[in-house]
């Protein structure tokens, strides 16, 4: 998203100034310690005056297009960002898991009692709800749906409700 959205120049400052263990070599099969993200968005908001949350955000509705382009699979399963939505734990993060065993990846769970409504619980002690949130609103707009998404902080960003209204 930084070489795309910004320049290749700039990510390769970010990776240089940010003290990353992984020296900021990634691989498709790696897994690396979420510290590194959060140095590298914070690097990327001080050089670009822009805030982390818009950041990560961004990158969220970025991932859900790419994951939708590389695993198209996965979304052509469901007939609505609803259902996407609720095949997340029990599909899409099984797949998840087998590919990277020690991949520490959120819980959610769900209220579908109001067809017009759904209600995601989110939980992560990682805090990514931000990212979670754009990752949503990526899909909203990959089903092509009109649906308001607001989160409701329980406990900081480890904990959020998220309501998504059909509109």
């Amino acid at each position: 998203m930084v070489e795309t959205q910004f320049s290749p120049e700039l990510l390769d400052e970010i990776i240089v100034e940010c003290d990353l263990a992984s020296g900021g070599a990634y691989t498709t099969v790696g897994t690396y310690d979420h510290d590194e993200l959060i140095q590298m968005v914070t690097k990327l908001a001080e050089k670009t005056n822009t805030s982390a949350d818009d950041l990560v955000f961004a990158f969220g509705e970025h991932l859900a297009g790419r994951l939708a382009t590389l695993f198209p699979s996965f979304f052509d399963e469901s007939k609505s960002m609803f259902e996407f939505m609720k095949s997340l734990d029990n599909h899409i993060h099984v797949e998840v898991q087998k590919l990277y065993p020690d991949a520490a990846l959120p819980k959610f769970s769900f209220d579908d009692t109001d067809p017009s409504c759904l209600i995601m619980e989110y939980q992560s002690p990682r805090g990514f709800s931000t990212l979670a949130h754009g990752l949503m609103q990526g899909v909203v707009k990959y089903y092509n749906e009109a649906i308001t998404i607001k989160p409701e902080h329980i406990s900081g960003n480890s904990h959020v409700r998220f309501h998504l209204t059909k509109t």
